[in-house]
């Protein structure tokens, strides 16, 4: 909302390669803002969504949602196409703010890293299995199986277990640093946090999620 009273425009995206929505606000002294839904495929981006002048000055894909676009092809050349389009509605001067999960830590010690999630603060989580497919030798694919203890509906029953999974491409920080830069033409600024506090690397602290907060130059 913060960034809606200061008049910015931008746009908010989730997994399966889509877009969720976008917000504007005509007049920053102004106390509503205009919120449009609408649908859009990653890699058709440009062609599904028209861009406002110069483009959005916020794009935002967080909670792990990239990592849901799979690499069919081998090459990553989709994960390409998809970040340059996305790249392309930042306005000179806008931010991408997009993040993955700590793959790094996932792939090195084959379990997600200790600790609360970020974006989902519920205690019934009562365990994480972890599975890495492995293509030519390289980490293709990683699931992760959620059982989750399902609260009971009435007095004295006993809780229930949900049990569902989830399955990603497994970015790595340098990698996906470097596909970030490649989609902007290096015509930007780049910084990341953990877990959204300062982060250096080989930190005493495993973050859970990278961010990546992109700016665009002119």
């Amino acid at each position: 909302m913060g960034w809606v009273m200061l008049g910015w425009g931008g746009l908010v995206m989730r997994g399966g390669g889509r877009l969720l929505g976008r917000w504007g606000c005509p007049r920053p002294h102004l106390v509503f803002c205009v919120a449009v839904i609408e649908e859009a495929n990653w890699l058709t981006l440009e062609k599904d969504l028209e861009k406002p002048g110069d483009g959005f000055d916020a794009v935002i894909c967080l909670g792990n949602s990239f990592a849901h676009l799979p690499d069919f092809k081998g090459d990553q050349s989709d994960h390409k196409l998809a970040l340059r389009n996305i790249a392309s509605m930042v306005r000179p001067g806008g931010v991408l703010v997009i993040d993955h999960r700590n793959y790094d830590h996932i792939l090195a010690t084959g379990c997600a890293p200790p600790g609360k999630n970020i974006y989902y603060k519920s205690d019934l989580t009562k365990d994480i299995t972890t599975s890495v497919l492995l293509v030519n030798n390289k980490a293709h694919m990683v699931t992760l199986d959620y059982t989750v203890q399902v609260p009971p509906t009435e007095v004295g029953a006993a809780p229930e277990l949900s049990k569902f999974r989830l399955s990603y491409y497994p970015h790595r920080l340098e990698a996906f640093t470097a596909l970030l830069k490649g989609a902007f033409q290096g015509k930007c600024q780049h910084s990341v946090l953990g877990d959204f506090q300062p982060y250096t690397p080989g930190q005493a602290h495993v973050p859970c999620y990278f961010i990546h907060v992109v700016k665009k130059m002119a």
